[in-house]
């Protein structure tokens, strides 16, 4: 089972109040927060609750995305000490999952592909820093949920499995994304490559993103169910998950939140 979420930033506005207030407006009761505060001090993650249990809305989400293997070792290392300080805060904040990217070599753009990314060096960088992030969600009691992701080291179900098998780990998780595992070589092959992936990771899948995949191979920027994804399929595979997943929708502007939420709830 399901339910439906958003992405906080789709709706940009000067205070996490403000936010929150269009979140609801919209009747969705499920949040990914975003743009988490630097100052994360204990008075500052007792209002952010505030906010939300004010609302009755659910923090299902943390961002603690950062590159995991920047060529760039002080950028690396200042991302791990940032995830550390999100990790520490989480359950006061009222949240029990932080997604996590896989990262990629490439120096500018953490959503960029690198030729680097499919070697044993790649694997090895990746692998030490999830060992890494599972340590700490371990020491915070916290689960890592990473998104397996075209343009970064774990780009397949089966590399994804591969990494599970390879960290067991409890406190380390899936955060799957439908359009996250399609190319336009795999296409023509989309029932099967999402079969294949909850088929493979279905008992590790915690939470779950929607956004869309055109036909010339972009990701987002267009309104859920106008484009290539297969939700209907994607809906009945998270349906048949027997524990509820918050499915967190986003890459649309605000302009098109309540078509894209309207055409998943029909789902």
């Amino acid at each position: 089972m399901f339910k439906l979420g958003i992405f906080s930033k789709t709706f940009p506005r000067p205070t996490l109040a403000e936010t929150l207030a269009a979140v609801l407006a919209l009747g969705i009761d499920q949040v990914q927060l975003n743009t988490v505060p630097l100052d994360l001090s204990p008075a500052v993650c007792q209002r952010i609750l505030h906010e939300f249990e004010t609302r009755q809305l659910t923090l299902a989400i943390l961002s603690g995305t950062f590159n995991i293997i920047h060529p760039n070792l002080l950028i690396r290392r200042q991302g791990f000490d940032r995830f550390a300080i999100v990790a520490a805060a989480a359950k006061s904040l009222g949240s029990q999952i932080l997604s996590v990217s896989t990262g990629t070599f490439d120096p500018e753009d953490m959503w960029r592909a690198h030729p680097r990314n499919d070697t044993a060096e790649a694997w090895g960088n990746m692998l030490a820093a999830m060992s890494k992030l599972a340590t700490i969600a371990e020491k915070h009691d916290v689960t890592v949920a990473f998104e397996p992701e075209q343009a970064n080291i774990v780009n397949s179900a089966q590399k994804a499995r591969a990494l599970l098998d390879a960290l067991q780990s409890k406190y380390v998780k899936v955060l799957i994304d439908a359009a996250n595992l399609l190319s336009l070589s795999n296409l023509p092959q989309q029932e099967r490559t999402l079969r294949t992936a909850f088929d493979f990771l279905g008992e590790d899948i915690v939470a779950a993103h929607a956004k869309e995949f055109s036909a010339d191979g972009s990701l987002g920027n267009a309104v859920l169910g106008t484009g290539v994804v297969n939700f209907p399929l994607y809906a009945a595979l998270l349906r048949n998950i027997n524990r509820p997943i918050p499915l967190i929708m986003h890459g649309f502007s605000e302009h098109h939140a309540k078509q894209s939420f309207s055409y998943l709830s029909g789902l």
